[in-house]
């Protein structure tokens, strides 16, 4: 099936020669289709960073790292995970062990409204098998221009 401009181009003024097929592929609903994905993936990428609700404590300063380790996180109500998996935490080390190899420190992440006598049980646990505990905080906002909750 061929298609023509202009009726087969007979009595063409920009002097088509007969019936010359229309064979160009029109991009445009792809690149906005394409456009609106990348949208959609940037608004929930900070989403899918943790699946688990922990609101961590402020404090001044804050340092940033890319470094990539194994996630202790702590809820309110003292329930223990490593990653986003349940785990009692007398067998925080040896599961870290077993998932993660060698890993030499973890990341420990405590809801502020947590017991510290739990975050001091888990980090005397993680830190008797001999890993390094690296807690988890967020900066102060000190512009008032951040969220509120």
């Amino acid at each position: 099936m061929s298609f023509s401009v202009n009726g087969g181009g007979f009595g063409s003024r920009r002097g088509n020669r007969g019936g010359a097929p229309l064979a160009e592929i029109n991009v445009t609903p792809f690149v906005d289709v394409v456009l609106v994905l990348l949208i959609i993936f940037m608004l929930t990428a900070h989403v899918m960073e943790y699946g688990l609700q922990v609101d961590v404590p402020k404090t001044q300063y804050v340092r940033d790292t890319a470094k990539e380790l194994p996630v202790v996180s702590i809820q309110k109500d003292g329930t223990t995970y490593l990653n986003e998996q349940a785990t009692n935490y007398h067998e925080l080390g040896s599961a870290i062990h077993q998932r993660f190899g060698k890993a030499t420190a973890v990341y420990l992440r405590a809801d502020k409204d947590t017991t510290y006598d739990i975050v001091a049980q888990v980090a005397d646990e993680l830190g008797h098998v001999g890993l390094q505990v690296n807690l988890v905080t967020q900066p102060i906002d000190q512009t008032g221009k951040g969220r509120r909750r």
